[in-house]
């Protein structure tokens, strides 16, 4: 067999007596055993981690490049999007895709870049008012007359503080499209608080319109932000502060005691109005009643007596004399059916003058008056 060759002209041996394996262990032309390059792999590893191979600490340097490459490659393929955030990212400064939270593979910058604006988070901006640094170590604020003063519609001076509650909406427009978010909102909104405040007159604005106020505000910031494409949420504006000038406020408290005093007064006057007319409309309407009735009465009594007097004037044409007597008699009995009489019989006796006891009949007329 040509692997048997005894003068050493076998298949693995070529012109200087090596084969394609090297030398075996015994110098032989068979090749060289995988379990016996394996143990001596194994060996060399040894001595190697016992210091015996890389002399002053070479390995430990080694150890240290391979992971300072295995994390410039993680960072340089990969990127982490935390629960609040959003990723924006971009190729060559182009905006390209947005990631949502997790862990995402991107190319190595400079060909793509990442931004992680935190798109849950609530932002605050304050005018007219600092509330950081040692005023809020202090649990107070700061004023800032010149964002706080504002004139009024009608010509009055009043000192507004109020803050603004705010959040990202679109992260390629935050980004790319306003450069200062911040000085963007807090000047937005001081303007649109000027613009509401010079169309309201003060005294609403310090009482019952601090709400509507809000709103207005609220309404015209985001419109103007929208207008920009900012690409921000305006979640609402918080009056903290609305007074007048401290310089005037004494003169003004005793204005608005006044104000109270007078609408005190109205008050009570609208709360009398409304019981006397009232009473007077129900007087009013009682006597019209009143004197529909006794109207109605006296043209009834009028109509009886018409009707009576033509009966009594049918029955006159038909019976005169009769007609007459009766009359007669019914109004002699009518005149003299209440009074007291006194009958003097003609027959008496000629000569005689009557006795008539006057001053019983008096007392007698008196007595029954009293009764």
């Amino acid at each position: 067999m040509p692997w048997s060759n005894q003068s050493g002209g076998g298949g693995w041996k070529s012109g200087n007596g090596g084969g394609p394996w090297g030398q075996g262990p015994s110098g032989g032309g068979q090749p060289p055993d995988l379990e016996e390059m394996l143990k001596r792999g194994q060996d060399k590893v040894k001595q190697v981690m016992h210091g015996g191979g890389f002399p002053g600490g070479t390995l430990f340097f080694y150890l240290i490049a391979i992971v300072a490459c295995a994390v410039i490659v993680w960072q340089a393929f990969f990127f982490r999007v935390n629960p609040d955030e959003l990723g924006v990212v971009m190729r060559f400064g182009k905006f390209i895709r947005q990631e949502p939270p997790g862990l995402h593979f991107r190319l190595p910058y400079p060909i793509e870049e990442v931004r992680l604006p935190k798109v849950t988070r609530q932002n605050i901006i304050e005018i007219g008012m600092r509330s950081t640094g040692s005023a809020r170590l202090a649990g107070a604020s700061r004023d800032e007359r010149a964002e706080s003063l504002m004139l009024t519609g009608d010509e009055n001076i009043v000192d507004i503080d109020f803050v603004v509650l705010w959040r990202i909406k679109d992260a390629a427009q935050y980004l790319f499209n306003i450069q200062n978010p911040d000085t963007t909102v807090k000047e937005v909104a001081e303007s649109a608080m000027r613009e509401v405040v010079g169309q309201s007159k003060i005294q609403p604005i310090l009482t019952e319109e601090r709400q509507k106020t809000e709103v207005a505000v609220q309404k015209l910031i985001q419109k103007t932000l929208d207008g920009y494409g900012a690409g921000i949420q305006i979640d609402q504006v918080k009056l903290q502060k609305v007074d007048p000038p401290a310089e005037v406020i004494d003169a003004f408290r005793d204005v608005q005691a006044a104000r109270a005093d007078q609408e005190r007064l109205q008050n009570e006057a609208y709360a009398y109005a409304n019981k006397v007319v009232p009473e007077a409309h129900g007087d009013a309407q009682r006597i019209l009643q009143a004197a529909e009735g006794y109207k109605q009465q006296v043209v009834n009594d009028a109509n009886g007596q018409t009707s009576r007097f033509l009966q009594v004037y049918d029955q006159y044409k038909n019976a005169p004399e009769v007609t007459r007597k009766r009359m007669f008699l019914e109004t002699m009995e009518r005149v003299l059916g209440g009074t007291d009489k006194i009958i003097l019989d003609a027959k008496g006796g000629h000569g005689v003058v009557p006795y008539l006891p006057l001053d019983r009949l008096d007392n007698k007329k008196t007595s029954g008056e009293g009764n």
